[in-house]
This record gives C-alpha cells, structure tokens and sequence, in this order.
C-alpha cells in the first residue's frame, strides 16, 4: 500500500453547474425575502416610520448592511449560505482554503456587479413600468451569470477578482462516513 504524501495538494473540487449556481441564486432569494421583511419592519418600527418613502435612504443602507452581515457571516463560517448548503455549493479560496473576512466582505461588495449594469439601464433609460424594470434586471443577471461560461474554471467574474471560488461539496454518503469512523455497519 502506497503512503500518500500529507502536504500534498487536495485536488480541485469541481465548479457547480451554472443552472445549479442559478437555482442556488433563486432560493437564496426566497430566502433572503424572509430576512428583509423582518429587518424592514424593525427599521421602521426604531424610526417610527409613517411612510414608505420616509428615511428611505437610510432603509436602504440598512438593508445592504444586513445582507453585508449574513453573507459574510455564512461564507467565513464554513463557506455556506443557507441555499448553499441545500444545494451543495462551497465558497472557498483559490487554494481550496476557507474564505475569510475581508475576502468575504470584498466579495459581497462586487457581487453587486450583478445588478449594477442592469439598475444603470434602468435609470439611463428613464423606464418607469415594472415589468420593463424587471426585465432588464432579469437580462442584465442572466447575461452576468452567461460570462461565467467563458471562463475556465466557470466562475463569476467577482469570484476572479476577490480569489474566491464556488466549489460543489457533496456530503459523504453514511455508508463511507461509517467506515471512515471505523464503526461497523
């Protein structure tokens, strides 16, 4: 039996497929709405808020700390967002190493690549009607997330810029935990 090296380089986990990433992406969404809605009515609880538009500013500085918290908690805190976990997608560095702080904090910052261009349209364009604003919200997130078909390793382009990587993380079946373990079936 051959004795594998322990400094060894572990080898590259796998990209996830982008339609896994993208349904990821839709129930991190769902998810998140629950979150919002709780921070939103807390905020205009503390501010005594009588209209939507009153402090709406501050509302959205607020809101973008909130999601700045639980997605750089989660990702330094075993890689993984609630909808990471569900469907097995692992943030981890260029060397396969946890993520963390500033790393984490820097890639939240320029996830927002993904609507900026969109949200620019919008407003350059002067549209108004919801479903033209959900429209291009919706080609502006597809054609981002299409660009990670042009890269090698299939990773967003915030993922080139900050050194992280979406990785897939099966769980290890029982059957190979138990004999890892060395308990007996």
């Amino acid at each position: 039996m051959t004795a594998i090296p322990t400094d060894a380089p572990a080898p590259a986990a796998p990209a996830p497929s982008l339609l896994r990433r993208m349904a990821c992406f839709l129930y991190e969404g769902v998810l998140l709405f629950g979150v919002l809605m709780f921070s939103g009515y807390f905020f205009a609880g503390v501010m005594e808020q009588r209209h939507a538009l009153n402090d709406r500013h501050a509302l959205q500085a607020v809101l973008f700390a909130v999601l700045g918290l639980y997605f750089v908690w989660f990702w330094t805190h075993g890689g993984q967002t609630v909808a990471m976990k569900t469907w097995h997608i692992r943030l981890v560095d260029t060397q396969g190493a946890p993520v963390g702080v500033w790393r984490a904090l820097a890639r939240y910052v320029l996830s927002w690549l993904w609507f900026l261009p969109a949200l620019a349209s919008v407003y350059l364009s002067g549209l108004r009607g919801s479903g033209a604003i959900f429209g291009l919200l919706t080609a502006g997130v597809v054609g981002y997330a299409l660009l990670a078909r042009a890269n090698p390793q299939r990773q967003f382009i915030h993922d080139l810029v900050c050194g992280t990587r979406l990785v897939t993380s099966r769980p290890v079946p029982r059957t190979a935990a138990k004999a890892a373990s060395g308990s007996r079936p």
